[in-house]
């Protein structure tokens, strides 16, 4: 099959999910209000609440929510067949993911740009909350350790993405003063940022950067993770609009060069797609499609690290509440684009079916570098740009990604321990740098004291995040599911996906834990335990709170 009829089903399916859907959604279920006060204007500080264009404002999240997941998920799913991870990314991203991420928003700034776990001790009860926070924190020590090994070996097995990489955050210092300082034309500060990162792209294969073998005793691995997690600490600290909001906005329009230049090579080298639709002789090992697939494509479909963004960071910059549609749904469309992009490489980016099975020898092998790879393949075929240059531009893409994800993941686990702080009164914990270093410390704790010198803890736990990610975004629709029923609307479209991620994620849960039990992995064993006895409570929880609510929302009606 040629790789483009996927592209115009996939492509038309999510525009006109954005067009129609989320209109509906946003006028008829949140009815978003263009005149209500938005938490960035009510608390403005201009450290964390600042009122912010919604592009601007639509590429700090997007970027934020991606990172590498959506290309790592669909890249490692299309080892079941191009089908079911093409499916999955369209439908869930037009009706599962857009649904839950402008919710997140809404529900956020409704409530005093609250975050999630924050808002369900309100909405639902204690209990839930400190379940919640439980599985918010589990999710967040798996995105910023892996994230932090992710881009390390990115590093290290491409010298050439280095001076890109890094360089991109002195672009975005500069952009950061040249919009909010000089007040400068947003569309010609764009052109610049773009034009100064793809320079660097372009400069970066010719001056490759590599760390010494060794540092202090530490490997290339172990330092670059370390530089990484003190920059993501600096970076936590600093006000949203100096660095996260640039730099997530040129990484955002990035992104979007990027995927124009893909899928254009796309229409003009016509590649065909090698993989089979349904892949009926998968590698030994490999897990059941159901229900593995939906928690192996968790970003670029739905994800409960979205509701974190968009009520950790998100809700505190957003201008209008109706900005909310744009920036929450439309963020899950440039999503389900990426995640559409890696399916494609991953399955057309391949001389032949044989070449495909032998990267897809194993449940896992495909990930980045099929993504890579194939890209660069696709991409040089069709613009004739160097293969090296195509690789560097999709290994710097994926960086990018992951570090932008790292940034903000790393405040979000400062609001974590500042909320934790403000829950037990403990003064200290509320204060940012304490917090930070909190933060900081749980990542290198889990990275270095897990995972030995080499500092690849946060791999240990990664097999959890599919599970643990879904069943946060479970729970997130759970809050905007009862405040719904608190206010008399129609539930139908928050309650279904509700109901199918907690079904899903249960089932992989069980299936996961037998799994580990068989190769004696009491970690992951017990872990997944603690995740699996949280999201029957939440169930239950789920259960009792939408009964009392409808009962409440009855008496209220009839009285």
């Amino acid at each position: 099959m040629s790789a483009i009829v996927l592209l115009i089903l996939g492509l038309g399916g999510m525009a006109a999910g954005y067009f129609f859907y989320s209109r509906f959604i946003a006028d008829k279920i949140y009815k978003l209000d263009p005149d209500f006060e938005t938490p960035a204007h009510s608390m403005e500080d201009g450290v964390d609440f600042v009122p912010t264009n919604k592009f601007v404002l639509w590429g700090h999240h997007f970027t934020s929510v991606a990172g590498a997941a959506p290309i790592v998920g669909p890249a490692i799913a299309v080892i079941w067949g191009w089908l079911p991870a093409f499916l999955w990314v369209v439908f869930g991203t037009i009706f599962f993911a857009g649904v839950h991420d402008s919710g997140a928003i809404w529900a956020s700034v409704r409530n005093r740009a609250q975050s999630v776990g924050s808002l369900t001790g309100e909405v639902v009860g204690p209990r839930a909350r400190s379940v919640f926070m439980i599985v918010i924190f589990l999710v967040l020590l798996m995105v910023n350790a892996v994230f932090g090994v992710v881009i390390a070996r990115l590093l290290i097995n491409n010298p050439g993405a280095v001076v890109p990489v890094w360089g991109a955050i002195a672009v975005a210092l500069v952009i950061g003063q040249l919009i909010y300082r000089w007040k400068l034309n947003l569309a010609v500060v764009s052109l610049l940022g773009v034009v100064a990162l793809y320079a660097l792209i372009w400069v970066g294969p010719s001056v490759p950067i590599a760390l010494p073998e060794t540092t202090f005793g530490l490997s290339a691995n172990a330092a670059w993770i370390l530089i990484l997690f003190a920059y993501a600490a600096i970076a936590s600290l600093l006000p949203v609009w100096v660095l996260l909001q640039p730099r997530d906005y040129i990484n955002g329009l990035q992104l979007f060069v990027g995927l124009i230049l893909l899928y254009g090579a796309m229409l003009i080298a016509n590649p065909t797609v090698v993989a089979p639709a349904l892949n009926v002789n998968v590698p030994e090992g490999t897990p059941p499609l159901l229900p593995l697939l939906f928690v192996t494509i968790a970003c670029g479909a739905i994800s409960g690290f979205h509701g974190l963004v968009a009520s950790g960071t998100t809700s505190k910059q957003l201008n209008k509440e109706t900005d909310a549609r744009f920036v929450g749904y439309f963020g899950a469309i440039g999503e389900g684009a990426l995640a559409l992009a890696a399916i494609l490489a991953a399955t057309a980016g391949f001389a032949s079916l044989a070449d495909w099975q032998e990267v897809y020898s194993k449940f896992g092998a495909g990930s980045l570098k099929a993504f890579v790879d194939g890209g660069a393949t696709i991409l040089s075929a069709g613009t004739g740009i160097d293969a090296a240059v195509s690789a560097t531009m999709l290994t710097v893409m994926a960086a990018l990604f992951a570090g932008t994800t790292m940034d903000t993941g790393l405040r979000l686990q400062r609001y974590i321990f500042q909320e934790w702080g403000e829950i037990y009164n403990v003064a200290w914990m509320r204060r940012p740098v304490p917090a930070t270093l909190l933060a900081v410390g749980a990542c290198i704790l889990l990275a270095f004291g897990a995972g030995g010198a080499d500092g690849s803890g946060g791999l240990l736990i990664w097999p959890l995040f599919g599970t643990t990610n879904q069943l946060l975004a479970g729970l997130t629709l759970l809050v905007v599911t009862v405040m719904l029923v608190r206010l008399g609307r129609p539930t139908l479209y928050t309650l279904v996906p509700l109901v199918f991620l907690l079904v899903m994620t249960l089932a992989a849960l069980l299936i996961q834990l037998r799994g580990f039990y068989e190769k004696q992995d009491w970690f992951l064993f017990t872990l997944d335990l603690v995740v699996l006895v949280a999201a029957v409570l939440v169930t239950l929880e789920c259960t009792a709170s939408l009964r009392r609510h409808k009962k409440a929302r009855e008496a209220e009606v009839e009285g």
